[in-house]
């Protein structure tokens, strides 16, 4: 059983980008494609392995017709560590 992830915010658990959130834009069997809107910007997202993340939640983003939108993604993204911050 396959569960989708798109959409979804997720964090880095491994290599040189761990603890940073991202927003899951793609997927490709073992493979998730991530982007954060800043240096990973939906055009060049980031690949990494499933194994490698952790989902945090689902959230709502607008696509264009082009796909993802980075302004979208960094507003997303600044939302949840505000909120984060605010709960800690």
């Amino acid at each position: 059983m396959d569960i989708t992830t798109l959409g979804m915010l997720a964090v880095s658990q491994a290599g040189h980008d761990k603890n940073k959130i991202y927003v899951i834009i793609k997927e490709e069997d073992e493979y998730v494609y991530l982007a954060d809107g800043r240096s990973r910007t939906a055009d060049r997202p980031k690949k990494k392995n499933r194994k490698h993340i952790q989902i945090i939640r689902k959230v709502q983003i607008k696509t264009s017709e082009d796909g993802y939108q980075d302004l979208e993604i960094k507003r997303i993204i600044k939302k949840y560590q505000e909120e984060a911050n605010v709960k800690s």
